[in-house]
């Protein structure tokens, strides 16, 4: 079986997800896109309301902001895999509208099997982190963006408490692009994630460290 196969097989399994309970109130479960052998996963937080009716993972307006991100810092949207933490939206009513209320501990432990199995299949050879929650499910609650952000990390092996067989070469912790959108600066936060954004890609394009695989 091919990896886009499997991971077609994956995305179908998580569209059952009930292991906590987002999925009652969520549209539907939003997988990973993109395609098995992509060098670069992009993991983010979770769904957001256009994702969530949508299915599919950075359309809303973070979305938007990060490709033209992903663009200026040089990186062609087919060589990423876009992913988030967790794969169903958290929200709270207000009015008319749903607004995005961050997962908790649970939510981000809950989903830790399909962000596992997802590096596993795709083995990018390296991964971005956008934002706090990104940054926790990788690395545990003491994770902070702000002290690490732009700089190489190592993959640590471990989401969640579950081992992944496939070790990346590089992480690198950057701001969400939700961030740069509430911003009071956000063309200097901006520059700042095209900035994080073309570490990674230098790191994508510079020769293989032969420490990734099984």
């Amino acid at each position: 079986m091919t990896k886009r196969a499997e991971l077609g097989e994956l995305r179908a399994e998580a569209a059952r997800c009930t292991r906590c309970g987002l999925y009652q109130r969520a549209t539907q479960t939003v997988f990973g896109e993109g395609r098995a052998g992509a060098p670069m996963m992009l993991v983010g937080e979770q769904p957001g309301d256009q994702e969530d009716k949508q299915g599919r993972p950075f359309v809303g307006p973070a979305g938007r902001l990060l490709a033209r991100a992903l663009e200026d810092a040089g990186l062609d949207a087919e060589t990423v895999y876009r992913t988030n933490a967790v794969k169903h939206f958290r929200w709270e009513r207000r009015g008319s509208n749903r607004l995005h209320k961050t997962p908790g501990r649970v939510h981000v432990t809950a989903c830790g099997p399909w962000l596992v199995a997802e590096v596993d299949l795709v083995r990018p050879r390296g991964v971005v982190l956008l934002g706090a929650t990104a940054g926790g499910a990788v690395y545990g609650s003491g994770f902070r963006v702000g002290r690490t952000r732009g700089t190489r990390l190592e993959w640590p092996g471990q989401l969640s408490g579950r081992s992944t067989s496939w070790q990346p070469e590089w992480v690198v912790p950057t701001a969400h692009p939700s961030s740069v959108l509430r911003s009071r600066d956000r063309d200097a936060d901006y520059a700042a994630l095209v900035d994080d954004l073309r570490t990674a890609a230098d790191l994508a394009a510079g020769p293989t460290g032969g420490s990734a695989g099984e």
